[in-house]
Parts: C-alpha cells; sequence; structure tokens
C-alpha cells in the first residue's frame, strides 16, 4: 500500500497525456464526420474555439468573412463560391480523413468576439491551423494568413495550402457541372445555326467577293504596321506635353509611340495605299483624257506630299534620319 501513491503519481503524466491525446481525436472524429456532411463547416465563436483549441493533431483552414450586405464586402462575396468549392473537393477527394484537414466558415455576423480578440478590421482573413501534436506537428501554435493579393481561385488557395501539408494527400479541385451555362450556349448556337442558314443566300455573296477580302486585309495591314501592337502591349500615353504647354504628337525615338502617333502613321499609310490603288486601277479606266490626266496629277501630288510628310516624322524619331523629300524639308 506504501507505493501506491508512488505509482499513482508517475502514472499521473501519462494519463494526462493519454487524455490529451484522446480528446484531439475525438474533436476531429466529431469535426470530420460532419464536414462530410457539409463542408466547410459552418462555425460559431464556441465551435471555433473548440476546433482550433490545442492540443490538435490536425489541421485546420477557417475562412473569417462578412456576407452580410450591411459590410459591402466585395471580395467576401467573390471568393465565397470558390471557398465553398475546395472545401467540397477536400471532402470529397479525402474519404478517410488521411490529409487530417478540416476547412470551416466563421461568418462576423456569428462570431464578433473571435473577430475581436483576433483584432480584425478587414475581410477575408484566411487562417491556417497548422498539428501542434503527431508527425506534422510544428513549434508554433500561431496560424498562417493567406494573403489575398490579386485574382483569387480555390486552385490558388489549393497550392497555397498544398504547401503548408507535405506528405499528406492533395485532393483535386472538382468543380459542378454549370447546366444552365450549357443549355444557353447550346440554345445560342442552335439559335445562330438557324439566322445564318436563312441569311446564308445574301452572305455568301459577300463572303466570295474579293474586294470585301482586300479591304479587310488592307486594314489589317494598316493596324498592325502603325503600331497597335505595340500600344497595347506597353500601354502607351496617348500623348504627351512638349514643356511648353503644348502638345508632341511623335514621341523621340523608334522605341518610343504614342497613341495619337500610331492613328496618323496609319492614316498616312493607308490615304498613300488608296493613292497607289488609284492611280493602278481607278486612274487607267477614265475614259476621258483630260479627267485622266488630273487624276494622275493630283494622286501623284498626295503621294508625293504624304511621303514627303512620313520622312519628316521619321527625322523627328530620329535626327539623323538621312532621307528627305520636299516640301517637308
Amino acid at each position: 500500500m506504501r507505493w501506491l501513491p508512488l505509482l499513482l503519481s508517475l502514472g499521473l503524466p501519462f494519463g494526462s497525456l493519454a487524455a490529451k491525446k484522446s480528446s484531439s481525436t475525438d474533436r476531429f472524429g466529431e469535426f470530420y464526420s460532419k464536414a462530410q456532411a457539409s463542408s466547410p463547416l459552418k462555425l460559431v465563436d464556441t465551435s471555433y474555439k473548440k476546433l482550433t483549441n490545442t492540443p490538435r493533431d490536425y489541421s485546420v483552414a477557417v475562412l473569417l468573412t462578412a456576407m452580410d450586405a450591411r459590410f459591402g464586402c466585395q471580395l467576401c462575396t467573390e471568393f465565397q463560391p470558390e471557398w465553398e468549392v475546395l472545401g467540397k473537393s477536400w471532402a470529397k477527394g479525402d474519404k478517410n480523413g488521411e490529409s487530417r484537414l478540416i476547412f470551416g466558415t466563421l461568418d462576423f455576423t456569428d462570431g464578433r468576439d473571435t473577430f475581436v480578440s483576433l483584432g480584425l478590421q478587414t475581410a477575408p482573413v484566411l487562417l491556417f491551423f497548422q498539428p501542434t501534436t503527431g508527425p506534422h506537428a510544428v513549434a508554433g501554435a500561431e496560424p498562417i494568413r493567406y494573403d489575398f493579393t490579386g485574382p483569387q481561385s480555390a486552385e490558388k488557395v489549393h497550392e497555397w495550402l498544398a504547401r503548408h501539408l507535405p506528405d499528406r494527400p492533395h485532393p483535386p479541385i472538382y468543380r459542378p457541372v454549370n447546366y444552365a451555362k450549357w443549355v444557353v450556349t447550346i440554345v445560342s448556337l442552335l439559335g445562330a445555326a438557324g439566322v445564318v442558314s436563312k441569311l446564308w443566300p445574301y452572305l455568301l455573296p459577300v463572303i466570295q467577293n474579293r474586294n470585301v477580302w482586300a479591304g479587310q486585309t488592307l486594314i489589317g495591314i494598316l493596324l498592325f504596321t502603325s503600331g497597335h501592337m505595340f500600344n497595347q502591349i506597353r500601354k502607351v500615353p496617348y500623348v504627351a506635353g512638349n514643356g511648353h504647354g503644348g502638345i508632341t504628337y511623335f514621341a523621340s525615338g523608334f522605341q518610343n509611340q504614342f497613341g495619337l502617333e500610331t492613328q496618323l502613321v496609319g492614316f498616312i499609310y493607308g490615304l498613300l495605299s488608296f493613292a497607289t490603288i488609284a492611280l493602278a486601277l481607278k486612274t487607267p479606266r477614265i475614259r476621258d483624257p483630260k479627267l485622266q490626266q488630273i487624276s494622275v496629277i493630283a494622286w501623284g501630288a498626295v503621294m508625293v506630299l504624304m511621303y514627303s510628310f512620313l520622312l519628316s516624322v521619321f527625322r523627328v524619331k530620329n535626327g539623323g534620319y538621312p532621307f528627305k523629300l520636299p516640301p517637308f524639308m
């Protein structure tokens, strides 16, 4: 009997440890069974504290959000469907709970005390609690906060969670089929096919017209040779000031240009192209010799003037450009 108190005192730490482990395991089993029916779990203050309490041998991902229209949280509304897709996909792909991860959502209306205790002033906030016991335990019990920067998607959060869950399963994301979208798309395609079939006798001559294709090709050539794609890639300004209260239409250097500059150069190229086509195709068909001569002189003058102005633009872009043509010297 004398040894009984000593044996009891030695056994207390082991019993306490077993109780803590059993408590953590029971908590995981309780919340995991609920998550199989509905994931992410809808939490309140008490369930949040119970789920994230230490010690724990499982991981928890909790989204603290504010969905009520009073708060005007647009990001909360946009991210919530992605969060639900991720939670449902993870629960569906991890039937046995091998990843030991629980997803939860705590709305401000249901967890005001938690928001206050965490000192949160904004939403949404995504916290990831790592295990404090077990084979994947970490030293610190503080949660890791997700950075809501840039466009958000379930795939992006999935990658973030996977980085913090090494050596554990990472179930893929399953997006539900949007049957309404499929129906609308099919009906729209059938409607468009019906309209095209009715208008086909009128559309076919337009499609087979060489002038239509020549015009579209010419517009495309002028659009891209004038620098349209350069503007789209570089996001150049439309115009710029010259430092004296005026406007600069042409940027110096062949690696720079303005939006208005592209339009002016495209107009010059288009006028030169039109003058060339008129001289080559339209002028020879003029029956009156005098009108034909006037057409040649007029379009020739347009070509000389426009080409002279174009060379002057090149010299503005680069002062060392050697070519010039009157009258724009």
